[in-house]
């Protein structure tokens, strides 16, 4: 048994938490939420009533936190014991993993962002990519393996928010292809679901064809990850790219229909709500 300190027990880390608790670890959490925080209790776990009285004493500390401010906040306000392994599994710019591992010389850090969603997270099935020290992913792998399936150890300090940087602009390039087909589909007057499960089938395949087509021709967007976040992480996209001098011509594309999306009032809903973006667009909606 390990004794965990967890930050950050939102629609992601909550289940996350409980599963570590399901895996026989002391999980200690806090969240600004009183609502996760009796969730934790009931699960097994201990509330904690700061982030400081999460950390101390703990051997691991695990954040799951919105943005770089957050983690940045938790970071600047409160003391780690020497040798910690902090693993921030929170999706943040590359440059502030960075700049964490330098600041925190005296604790093992890790970036290990997530993909997979809250279906991912509940079912312990995320995939996970993670920059630091090979001897620091090789202690922290068997805490990754409670909460995910899919653990890549990518680079040094920041390589899993570029990693998820990629990825994030691969979802939504998919999305915004996925909405096309299905606008296309339905301004020819075919079947919209009978057109997919085709294209499910062949060259085309891909995971937002599997889970996500009946929800989107159903035009259900309850949120398993929220444009606004979506948002935020295609502004990592983009400064990852300005920082390795590199042009993104579609990543910017992709940037600009999830800006818009947030702008036509969409940003609580899934990120499937695309959608309505394209609808918008093709004079559909």
């Amino acid at each position: 048994m390990t004794r965990i300190g967890f930050i950050g027990l939102g629609i992601m880390g909550s289940p996350m938490a409980a599963h570590l608790v399901a895996a026989g670890h002391d999980v200690t959490g806090f969240d600004l939420s009183s609502a996760s925080l009796e969730k934790l209790v009931e699960q097994g776990g201990t509330a904690a009533r700061t982030a400081q009285d999460a950390v101390t004493g703990a051997e691991v500390v695990i954040t799951m936190l919105p943005n770089h401010p957050q983690v940045e906040e938790v970071v600047n306000s409160i003391t780690f014991d020497d040798g910690t392994l902090l693993i921030d599994m929170s999706t943040i710019r590359p440059s502030t993993s960075i700049e964490i591992a330098k600041k925190l010389s005296h604790v093992r850090v890790l970036d290990a962002p997530v993909s997979g969603g809250q279906t991912g997270a509940v079912q312990a099935s995320l995939s996970i990519m993670v920059g630091g020290e090979e001897k620091d992913f090789a202690a922290a792998r068997p805490f990754l393996e409670v909460v995910g399936k899919t653990i890549v150890h990518v680079g040094p300090h920041g390589a899993g928010q570029v990693v998820k940087a990629a990825n994030q602009l691969m979802v939504g390039g998919i999305y915004a292809l996925v909405a096309e087909s299905i606008v296309l589909l339905e301004a020819s007057g075919v079947d919209p679901k009978a057109g997919l499960d085709v294209l499910a089938g062949g060259l085309a395949a891909n995971r937002i064809l599997d889970l996500k087509r009946e929800s989107m021709i159903a035009r259900e967007f309850q949120p398993g990850f929220r444009i606004d976040l979506h948002h935020k992480d295609m502004g990592i996209a983009l400064d990852a790219a300005r920082a390795a001098d590199v042009a993104l011509p579609v990543t910017n594309l992709i940037a600009a229909l999830v800006a818009a999306g947030r702008a036509q009032g969409y940003g609580s809903l899934d990120h499937s709500a695309l959608l309505k973006v394209i609808e918008n667009f093709a004079g559909r909606a």
